[in-house]
C-alpha cells in the first residue's frame, strides 16, 4: 500500500499517450511487414522465371534457385548441350562444304577433260601437274602428267623454249605457232598461249644491319600454263589454197607466153637445120647441131611447163593402183638397171585419172633412183602402200622412198616450187606436176627425210571420190 501511495503522485503528472497515434504505428508496420512479403515472393517468381527460361534455352534440366550449386551445374550442363548442337551444326556445314567441293572439283575436271583444246599446267619445277587428253593427241604422247616437259617436249624444240622463258622470266605468249615432232616422227603445226601462273609470298627487307621493316609481298612464277591447239590441217588447207592460187596465176601468164616462145624455138630450129644440110663438116655444122640441142631443151622446158601450168583434164575411172606401181616399178628397172626397185604393202583400186597418177609415181620414183646414184653402192627405191583412215574417210597411203643423202632442211620447204631444182640439167617442174596431180584428185603430197638415211614421199589419195574435193589429208586427221 506505502508504494502504492509512492507512485500515485507519479502517475498523476505523466502524460498521456494518445490512442490515435498507437493505431498509426500499428499500421505503418503491418504496411512494412506486407510489403517485405510481396517483394520476396515476387523476386522469388522471378528467378523462377528467369531459370525456367535459361532451362528451356539451354535444353537442360530445371535449375533449383534455392541451391546454388545445383543451379550452377544445370546452367553449366546447359552450355555443354548447347555447344554439343553447334558442334553438330559445324559437322553438317563442314560435310556439306567437303561435298561442294568435290562437286566443284568434279565440274573442273569434266570441263579440262572435254575442252577441245589442249591443256598444260607445268609447276616451277617443270613438272607437268595437268593435262587433258586433247593435249596428249596434239603431242602424240601419252601419260604426260608427273613428267618432266623437257624430256616429253625434247629440250631444243621450240616448244620448250617458250615454256622455259615463261617459267624462268614470266614471258607471256599469245597466239604462237610452233613445230612439233611426235615420238612417230610426224611433224605438226601447233597454235599455243603460254602465259605464266603468280603466287604471292612475303620477303624481309633489311635497310639496315640492325633494322628490319615488315615483310614486304611481291609476285613469284609458280608455273606455266600453256593452251595448245593443232593446226595442222589448218596450215595444209591454208598452202593448198596458196598453190591453187599459184597454179592459176601460172596458167594465166602461161597462156601469154607459150605461142612466143614456141614460134622462136621453131624459127630457131628451122634456121639451124638448114645450116646443118648445108654443111656436112666442120665448125659451122657442130654449131648448128648445139643450137639444135638447146632448143629441143628449151622445147622440152616449153611443154613442161605447159603441162603443169594448164587445167588438168580429169577422167576418172577406177584405176587399179597395184598394176600401176608394178608398170611403175618395170619402167624406172629399165630406164635405171643398177636401181634396185621393191614393192609391198597393199594397194586397192581407186577412182581417179590413170595416166597421171602412173605419172606422178614414176617421178618421185625416178627422182629418188636419182639421188641414190653415185651415194649408195646399191640404189634402191621402195614404193609402199598401206590403208588407212583418216578424218572419217579411207585413203591409200603410198611411200616412195630412196636410201640416197636425203633433202637438205633448208630445201624441205621449197621442193615443190616450181622450177626449183638442185640438178644442173633439172627443169624442176617434175615435183610440181606432182603436187598438182594429187591436188586435183583430192589429196596430197609431202617429203621427209627418214630416221634412217634417205628421203620418202607420201601420197594421200582417197579412195572415193565426192562430188566436191574435201580439204587435204593430213596426219593432224587422225586426231
Amino acid at each position: 500500500m506505502a508504494n502504492l501511495a509512492m507512485l500515485a503522485p507519479l502517475v498523476r503528472h505523466t502524460t498521456p499517450v494518445p490512442a490515435v497515434n498507437v493505431e498509426i504505428s500499428i499500421g505503418l508496420l503491418v504496411i512494412l511487414i506486407g510489403g517485405v512479403i510481396f517483394l520476396a515472393t515476387m523476386l522469388r517468381k522471378f528467378m523462377r522465371s528467369q531459370a525456367l527460361g535459361a532451362n528451356e534455352d539451354w535444353a537442360g534440366p530445371k535449375a533449383d534457385v534455392e541451391n546454388p550449386s545445383a543451379f550452377m551445374t544445370a546452367s553449366m550442363q546447359g552450355v555443354i548441350e548447347k555447344l554439343r548442337a553447334q558442334e553438330k551444326e559445324l559437322a553438317r556445314l563442314h560435310l556439306l562444304a567437303q561435298e561442294r567441293a568435290q562437286e566443284s572439283e568434279r565440274l573442273t575436271e569434266e570441263v579440262t577433260r572435254n575442252m577441245p583444246t589442249g591443256l598444260l599446267l607445268v609447276n616451277a619445277t617443270g613438272a607437268i601437274t595437268s593435262t587433258n587428253p586433247a593435249a596428249e593427241d596434239a603431242l602424240g604422247i601419252r601419260t604426260l602428267r608427273y613428267r618432266s616437259y623437257k624430256e616429253i617436249l625434247g629440250p631444243e624444240s621450240d616448244l620448250t623454249r617458250m615454256l622455259t622463258a615463261c617459267i624462268r622470266d614470266g614471258k607471256t605468249f599469245q597466239r604462237g605457232e610452233v613445230e612439233h615432232m611426235t615420238p612417230e616422227g610426224e611433224v605438226r603445226h601447233l597454235g599455243v598461249t603460254i602465259s605464266p601462273i603468280y603466287r604471292t609470298v612475303r620477303a624481309a627487307v633489311r635497310v639496315a644491319a640492325d633494322e628490319a621493316l615488315p615483310r614486304a609481298a611481291e609476285m613469284k612464277v609458280s608455273g606455266a600454263l600453256c593452251l595448245m591447239s593443232d593446226l595442222t590441217e589448218l596450215t595444209a588447207l591454208q598452202k593448198q589454197i596458196r598453190w591453187k592460187e599459184n597454179l592459176a596465176a601460172l596458167g594465166e601468164m602461161s597462156a601469154g607466153i607459150a605461142h612466143e616462145f614456141k614460134n622462136s624455138l621453131a624459127t630457131i630450129s628451122g634456121y639451124a637445120q638448114m645450116i646443118r644440110s648445108e654443111v656436112k663438116s666442120g665448125d659451122v655444122r657442130e654449131s648448128s647441131e648445139r643450137i639444135l640441142d638447146q632448143t629441143r631443151a628449151l622445147t622440152h622446158v616449153v611443154t613442161e611447163f605447159l603441162r603443169f601450168a594448164k587445167p588438168l583434164e580429169i577422167c576418172y575411172e577406177t584405176v587399179p593402183m597395184l598394176s600401176v606401181v608394178d608398170k611403175v616399178a618395170e619402167e624406172l628397172h629399165e630406164t635405171l638397171p643398177a636401181c634396185v626397185v621393191e614393192r609391198e604393202g597393199t594397194f586397192e583400186d581407186l577412182p581417179g585419172d590413170e595416166a597421171l597418177l602412173r605419172q606422178a609415181l614414176l617421178n618421185l620414183a625416178r627422182n629418188g633412183a636419182q639421188a641414190s646414184e653415185g651415194v649408195s653402192e646399191k640404189p634402191c627405191v621402195t614404193i609402199s602402200g598401206t590403208i588407212e583412215e583418216l578424218g572419217g574417210k579411207k585413203w591409200q597411203r603410198i611411200c616412195v622412198a630412196d636410201n640416197g643423202p636425203g633433202i637438205p632442211e633448208a630445201d624441205l620447204q621449197k621442193i615443190f616450187l616450181p622450177f626449183f631444182t638442185t640438178k644442173s640439167e633439172g627443169t624442176g617442174l617434175g615435183l610440181a606436176v606432182v603436187q598438182k596431180v594429187a591436188l586435183q584428185h583430192g589429196g596430197s603430197i609431202e617429203a621427209r627425210n627418214r630416221t634412217g638415211g634417205g628421203a620418202e614421199f607420201l601420197l594421200w589419195l582417197p579412195l572415193r571420190q565426192e562430188p566436191t574435193p574435201s580439204p587435204i589429208a593430213s596426219r593432224a586427221a587422225r586426231i
